[in-house]
């Protein structure tokens, strides 16, 4: 049998007195209230780690990393241990649509930073994808055409 613990509040408003009865009921609500919240909390980052890795395994933003390890002049410029960051989520330099799909992508390595900047297209929508530029954008303002549409690439 649950127990209840019951505050009496007492005031007066003119000539009539009155009490009100409070119960510890409420506290069942702020619990559910507080675990919600929690929840709610923790679901945020999930989502977000969930759509990078979801991201990363899209054929466009694969090619496109491809492209960059077969291409020695960029990798040169940018170093031996090459380092792919997460694409930030809310970026307006990103655009995938069901046909066509832009991505900039953040890139290190010991000696540069960088964005590869990606464009692919496709001809319909369960078609494969096709790779039309990439290109290294370095943090000094020099960009390395990595792929062209006039080149053979996959």
């Amino acid at each position: 049998m649950p127990s209840f613990r019951t505050t009496v509040l007492r005031g007066c408003s003119g000539q009539f007195c009155y009490k009100v009865a409070r119960s510890s009921m409420q506290d069942p609500s702020r619990r559910v209230l507080l675990y919600t919240s929690v929840l709610c909390a923790g679901t945020g980052p999930l989502v977000y780690y969930l759509i990078q890795k979801g991201l990363s395994r899209t054929e466009y933003y694969q090619m496109a990393l491809e492209q960059l390890h077969g291409h020695p002049e960029a990798l040169e410029a940018l170093g031996s241990p090459l380092r792919v960051h997460h694409l930030p989520m809310l970026s307006r330099d990103h655009f995938v649509d069901i046909t066509d799909a832009r991505l900039k992508i953040p890139i290190s390595g010991p000696k540069a930073k960088g964005h590869l900047l990606t464009r692919s297209t496709r001809s319909a929508p369960f078609k494969r994808w096709t790779l039309q530029e990439v290109v290294l954008e370095l943090g000094d303002g020099q960009r390395i055409p990595v792929f062209t549409p006039g080149e053979q690439g996959t």
